[in-house]
C-alpha cells in the first residue's frame, strides 16, 4: 500500500501573524539538498517552469531555487502525487519529508493569499 502524504493547502493558523509579509509574486529562496533536488527532477512530473529555478549554490551539496509561494504549493502537489502513488516505501518516505520541508518553507511567508479560519 502506498504511503499517503497529507496535502494540506495554505490554510489559516495562529502562525499567520508571524509570517513575513511579501508580495504575491515575490520569489523566496528554498534551499534543497542534492537528494531533494534529485527527487524532484527524477521522480515528479513537475514542468520545466518549476524546474528551471533550481541552481547549484557555491556550497557543495546544496541547491537553491527561488519560487513564489504559489510555485512551491504547485511543486508540493507533484511531490505528494508521487509519494502517494509509488509502491516504494523508502521513496514515499523521502518524498513525504520533502513535502514537509516545502511546507515549512511556505509557512515562513504570507503573500496575502492565506485563508484564515472562519
Amino acid at each position: 500500500m502506498a504511503h499517503r502524504v497529507n496535502v494540506s493547502r495554505r490554510n489559516g493558523s495562529e502562525a499567520v501573524n508571524r509570517r513575513k509579509k511579501i508580495s504575491e509574486n515575490t520569489r523566496i529562496p528554498v534551499e534543497l539538498t542534492a537528494r531533494e533536488r534529485e527527487l524532484i527532477l527524477e521522480h515528479t512530473f513537475a514542468g520545466d517552469e518549476l524546474l528551471a529555478p533550481m541552481q547549484v549554490l557555491p556550497e557543495v551539496g546544496k541547491h537553491e531555487a527561488k519560487y513564489t509561494l504559489y510555485d512551491i504549493e504547485e511543486l508540493q502537489g507533484f511531490v505528494a502525487a508521487e509519494a502517494n502513488h509509488t509502491n516504494d516505501r523508502r521513496l514515499a518516505k523521502e518524498l513525504s519529508a520533502l513535502h514537509e520541508h516545502l511546507q515549512r518553507e511556505m509557512e515562513k511567508y504570507d503573500d496575502g493569499n492565506w485563508q484564515t479560519a472562519g
